[in-house]
């Protein structure tokens, strides 16, 4: 995957995401991602707050988006997982941030940060994938 194009193509095929949940990504690069999400009633609990899964598919997604970008005969996959809430949006849109903190031959480290059009912190996580031969 070279451009953001490709990559949105590409990873057109993770249904949950994209098609379900709607989640768009707005920009990538080696170590690098950023994802979005309109926020509609779908999306909302019996409290009319954001449900939690939301957020985590967004934290998996971006997660997914990053640690892939440039992998040709390896794929990066979700190996663990820690998620913290930390606020609400104040806006419709919210955004999760994947940035790379450790990549080695077989593993890597990602810090993801979800928040809303005015920067403020809703939900922070650290993944940690695994690198397996593409079939």
């Amino acid at each position: 995957m070279k451009d953001l194009e490709e990559v949105r193509g590409f990873f057109s095929g993770d249904l949950y995401a994209t098609e379900v949940t709607g989640i768009v990504i707005e920009d990538a690069h080696t170590g690098y991602a950023k994802v979005s999400l309109n926020i509609e009633k779908k999306h909302k609990n019996a409290l009319g707050h954001v449900m939690g899964a939301v957020y985590f598919t967004m934290v998996d997604f971006a997660f997914a988006v990053a640690s892939n970008y440039g992998l040709e005969e390896m794929a990066s996959v979700t190996h663990s997982s820690q998620i913290n809430f930390v606020g609400v949006p104040k806006t419709d849109t919210i955004y999760a941030t994947a940035c790379v903190e450790n990549e080695c031959n077989r593993t890597n480290l990602y810090n993801i940060k979800v928040t809303d059009s005015e920067e403020h912190v809703i939900a922070v996580a650290l993944s940690n994938g695994y690198k397996v031969k593409k079939k």
